[in-house]
């Protein structure tokens, strides 16, 4: 029992229903735990800079082909587009079939939209070219001190490339690095600790502020949501993991820390560098955990694009907006550009769908008021859903590419292979992609350690 209680995400699991029960018995001080969560994720957020400088640079100043990484951005940007277009499509098709906004009649117009006047105003803003503009910062302290991941990892590639590229001069700037990262993933580490603390503080918070009955006026909409993301789960990213040389169950079973503290925060970011370990720990490459993770963050948001459709068509329902299927296939083909890039932005869920609904034009924006009461309950749903196909993502990628070691990732997927938490830091082998293993997607079987 001792054994049990000692693991981390059976602390996480107990936290979240403790919350719960101190939200539904005392709302006001589940309420006022809101900062116990908040924390967590602040100290989360102030790692994460750091993490992916840190992890991405080390990674690819040790590669010794180039021309892989850009193989290997270029699939990625690929899959993930792929992918995430499945995702809104699902959500799509799952709306149209059950019409969750079906029979509310209500009028746009009666619906007071200041408590939405934060994201309104912020949306005009986030066009796909002020994304594509905004990956590049200011100034290279600006990306860190507001931690933009897409800007972050730009600079950490050019910073790795410009590294691998100087030769032996640079090795010793590189071991710095590696040290570097050692004592950041220790620090992980020790605040990991604090993530039952965290998912207690956060479950309280929402219970006691929502409260369980503007959970279910709305319940059709979060079922909706929340079946969409298993099927998604289960009928998009199983086939991905099978052609991929894995199982789907088994690697849930392997990241289910990360999946209960993702439950507890509702945050996938909370649990970005465990993520990178765990996929290094896996057997995939280093340079390939370190850009797919974080770039994943932004460009793979699976549960964000079954959430953005969902919510955009039970708004149309629910004011009785007509939609023809072409309106259909345009707020989706929308969505497949607005919806990369909200790991990055504050309130990035309901900017990126006020965004959406403002440049379609047909679809009213007021409408979004009706999704605050249930937007938070959610947010799990989208998160879980965000964390496994970014590591799903990864590990197929790194398979695409022969940057996955399969008879490793077999055996610790297995239990064959005890994971050690030290071994992340350890300085890892590079990888050089051999040609006369070619997959059969154009990339290799197996990566080479040298």
């Amino acid at each position: 029992m001792k054994r049990i209680l000692g693991k981390l995400y059976v602390q996480v699991l107990i936290a979240v229903v403790l919350g719960a029960i101190v939200g539904v018995l005392f709302p006001e001080t589940g309420t006022a735990l809101k900062p116990i969560g908040d924390g967590f994720i602040k100290l989360i957020k102030m790692l994460l800079a750091p993490v992916i400088f840190l992890t991405v640079v080390s990674g690819i100043a040790r590669m010794e082909n180039m021309k892989e990484l850009g193989r290997v951005g270029v699939r990625a940007l690929l899959y993930f587009e792929v992918v995430s277009t499945l995702a809104l499509a699902i959500g799509l098709i799952v709306v149209d079939v059950f019409k969750p906004g079906a029979g509310m009649n209500i009028d746009p117009k009666a619906l007071d939209t200041s408590s939405i006047a934060t994201y309104t105003t912020q949306a005009p803003h986030n066009s796909f070219m002020d994304f594509v503009l905004s990956i590049i910062p200011d100034t290279i302290v600006d990306a860190f001190a507001k931690g933009n991941v897409l800007q972050i990892l730009l600079f950490s590639i050019l910073l790795g490339v410009a590294l691998a590229n100087a030769g032996p001069r640079a090795r010793i700037f590189i071991d710095v690095i590696d040290s570097l990262m050692r004592g950041m993933f220790n620090i992980v580490n020790m605040v990991m600790r604090l993530a039952p603390i965290g998912a207690f503080g956060a479950i309280a918070f929402t219970i006691g502020k929502y409260g369980f009955d503007s959970m279910f006026s709305l319940g059709k909409l979060m079922a909706c949501v929340y079946l969409t993301c298993v099927v998604f789960v289960i009928f998009v990213l199983g086939p991905i993991c099978r052609y991929s040389g894995f199982s789907l169950w088994k690697f849930l079973r392997y990241i289910k820390e990360e999946l209960f503290t993702v439950l507890g925060t509702s945050s996938s970011e909370s649990v970005l560098p465990q993520m990178i370990t765990k996929m290094e720990q896996a057997g995939c490459s280093k340079p390939v955990a370190g850009m797919m993770i974080p770039a994943g963050l932004s460009f793979n948001p699976d549960g964000q694009a079954i959430y953005y459709t969902i919510a955009a068509i039970f708004i149309a329902q629910a004011t009785n907006t007509p939609l023809t299927l072409t309106d259909q296939l345009i707020v989706l083909a929308v969505l497949m550009f607005t919806s990369k890039g909200s790991a990055g932005v504050s309130g990035s869920g309901f900017i990126i769908l006020a965004a959406t609904l403002a440049s379609l034009g047909n679809i009213p924006v007021s409408g979004m008021v009706l999704l605050l009461g249930v937007d938070r309950f959610m947010s799990e749903a989208r998160a879980i859903t965000n964390t496994i196909g970014n590591g799903v993502g990864c590990l197929a990628i790194a398979k695409w590419v022969g940057a996955l070691d399969t008879a490793r990732l077999k055996r610790v997927l297995d239990g064959e292979e005890q994971v050690v938490e030290e071994a992340v830091v350890t300085k890892a082998p590079s990888f050089t992609l051999q040609p006369e293993n070619a997959h059969p997607l154009g990339g290799v079987k197996a990566a080479t350690r040298i």
